[in-house]
């Protein structure tokens, strides 16, 4: 179990500390939405947390096949709903990894980022498709 204590500060900003490492980050509203922009936003964080799941479950993948994944990045971009409810409609990923590996092992990390925990959390309504960029 991990403990997340988060606090609000008012004008639409949140603080957060994380329970175990005691890093702290704060949020803030985003433009479109009242407020300033300043920092990311909740759903800013739902898309991180996809980009940096993927490439962690790769990477976990990777070292087990004694590969390094060092160098890595991934670019993910949100996009919200226009209408109804507010909400994240769609997720895009692309992942570019500066390496050259087999055929096998590179299914297999394909695999691990597509069975990262994050994606299996989202609601199936968010699209997300994803785009592997190799060597």
């Amino acid at each position: 179990m991990v403990e997340i204590q988060i606090a609000y500060e008012g004008s639409l900003h949140c603080s957060a500390r994380h329970g175990p490492s005691g890093t702290t980050m704060t949020t803030d509203a985003p433009k479109d939405n009242m407020g300033k922009g300043e920092s990311f936003s909740p759903t800013d964080l739902v898309a991180t947390a996809l980009g940096t799941c993927m490439l962690t479950t790769m990477g976990i993948a990777a070292q087990r096949m004694e590969v390094d994944l060092t160098g890595s990045r991934a670019v993910v971009t949100k996009e919200m709903t226009t209408e109804g409810p507010r909400k994240i409609a769609r997720l895009g990923v692309t992942i570019t990894l500066p390496i050259k590996v087999t055929a096998e092992q590179r299914q297999k990390l394909e695999n691990a980022g597509h069975s990262c925990p994050v994606t299996k959390s989202l609601h199936p309504e968010v699209k997300i498709p994803v785009t592997y960029q190799w060597g």
